[in-house]
């Protein structure tokens, strides 16, 4: 079975305890949650990680590169906007990697408007809460059965 893996970066381990106007009320473990299982619903076996640490966030690229993960949705918070380190671990993987953000990155403050993934990434989707990451899994498998 193929693997996706479903990245999250940091401080997302606070999604349901922090502003809720901007993330909902989800917590991690029920995003985990859905995605596991649409994934599982798409034929994948899907594996979540999250981490408040840059170079683990690197290890756990280089790691999903030597697996050989079919694809990757990622969501990395704010080293989205300037973490050149995980965007040249993401650019060693061969597999397709979607980008997504709980929140609309674009009506936010300007530095939440570029992504150093970009070159880097299939697509970016973005502002539509917990959906954002079912629609990023609908992406990934799309892109994978061409």
């Amino acid at each position: 079975m193929k693997k996706i893996l479903v990245l999250h970066g940091i401080n997302l381990n606070m999604f349901g305890k922090r502003d809720s106007a901007q993330y909902g009320t989800a917590t991690l473990q029920e995003i985990d949650d859905q995605m596991v299982t649409l994934g599982n619903q798409l034929g994948y076996e899907v594996e979540c990680f999250q981490t408040n640490c840059e170079g683990e966030m690197a290890e756990r690229i280089h790691r999903a590169h030597q697996e050989g993960v079919a694809a990757v949705v990622i969501n990395a918070g704010a080293w989205t906007h300037y973490s050149y380190g995980i965007s040249d671990a993401l650019a060693i993987l061969k597999a397709p990697i979607v980008e997504v953000h709980m929140s609309n990155v674009h009506a936010r403050e300007q530095f939440r408007h570029h992504s150093v993934f970009s070159h880097v990434v299939k697509g970016q989707i973005c502002g539509f809460g917990v959906t954002s990451y079912r629609l990023g899994m609908l992406a990934a498998d799309a892109l994978l059965k061409g």
